[in-house]
């Protein structure tokens, strides 16, 4: 199912001589140029009534005309699934994804994805790529995500994202004591014999992260840890590629081991953490319709709040 709407607007006089499709893109912000272009090439503009191409040049002073055919880009199910949405307005969502919570369907999680259920709470994300998400979270990594509801939300946020304008930060448990923060530029790509990994490697996309000591403890340390580049699994793989791999990482942390004289109580902790320790705390970034700064933090999840709790009372 498309929904229609009809646009129309009078090309300003400063425009002449500039292509449609440029000057499209500036009188509708809200869709992107590929879009306009797809549109201009259906026939579904019009220059003073008269058929267009995206080329041609305009003088100033016509009147366009737009039918805007939105079309229904999902037809995944709608699914009430459990999220809580921290923030909202017409423009975007800022949700608190729990542990356990796929972010979108793909082999082996056909629903029951935050997709399903953000579909379920606002249908009108049916229109937009991946329902609105424009970044993503592992399954069983928590925190702040942002999700567009408009189109052109989507294209800015999305830009934001592009530009390194939206500060993601996360507070992460790992092994070992660090003696001070630093940077991890190292390329990640996929891992080259075991499909579900990631690793870093001399042609893989360019990934940069940031961290610094937050709390340090008798083999472990808590770390604030803030992204420049988005790659999958980043903060995992670059934190294990240092040698301090995040605590209860079934796939990148190796072999669970823990200080010798470790109390058993840590120990049981340790061992029945089976996620991993991270948890996307806070988020910044400029609103999408008036620019205005926003920033949101949340608290961290009650499992991984207690073992670091623990962690403190028995390995200062």
């Amino acid at each position: 199912m498309n929904d229609q709407q009809l646009f129309s607007a009078k090309v300003p006089l400063e425009h002449a001589g500039r292509r449609l499709d440029q000057v499209l893109a500036e009188l509708f912000p809200q869709f992107s140029r590929s879009r306009l272009q797809g549109w201009i090439k259906r026939g579904y503009v019009s220059l003073d009534q008269q058929t267009c191409t995206a080329k041609q040049k305009v003088f100033g002073g016509e009147c366009v005309s737009m039918q805007a055919v939105v079309e229904t880009v999902h037809h995944d199910v709608a699914q009430d699934t459990d999220f809580e949405v921290v923030f909202e307005d017409p423009d975007f969502l800022v949700i608190n994804k729990p542990v356990g919570l796929v972010v979108h369907p793909a082999a082996g999680h056909h629903d029951g994805t935050l997709m399903n259920g953000l579909l379920f709470r606002y249908p009108e994300l049916k229109h937009l790529q991946r329902a609105g998400i424009i970044h993503r979270l592992d399954k069983d990594t928590s925190g702040l995500m942002v999700v567009a509801r408009s189109m052109s939300a989507h294209h800015a946020l999305t830009k934001q994202l592009q530009e390194r304008r939206i500060g993601r930060r996360y507070r992460a448990l790992v092994h070992g004591e660090m003696v001070a923060g630093g940077s991890v530029e190292a390329a990640i790509g996929r891992h080259p014999s075991v499909r579900i990994k990631m690793a870093v490697r001399a042609d893989g996309k360019p990934a940069l992260t940031h961290y610094r000591v937050k709390q340090r403890f008798k083999g472990f340390t808590c770390l604030d840890v803030a992204l420049e580049t988005g790659r999958t699994h980043q903060i995992r793989v670059h934190m294990s590629h240092i040698d301090y791999p995040i605590v209860g990482d079934p796939v990148y942390r190796g072999r669970l081991h823990w200080p010798k004289g470790t109390p058993a109580v840590v120990i049981a902790a340790l061992r029945n953490f089976q996620r991993q320790a991270l948890h996307a705390y806070a988020i910044e970034l400029n609103h999408p319709g008036n620019g205005e700064p926003m920033q949101w933090q949340q608290a961290l999840p009650n499992d991984m709040a207690e073992l670091i709790t623990l962690i403190g009372q028995n390995m200062s």
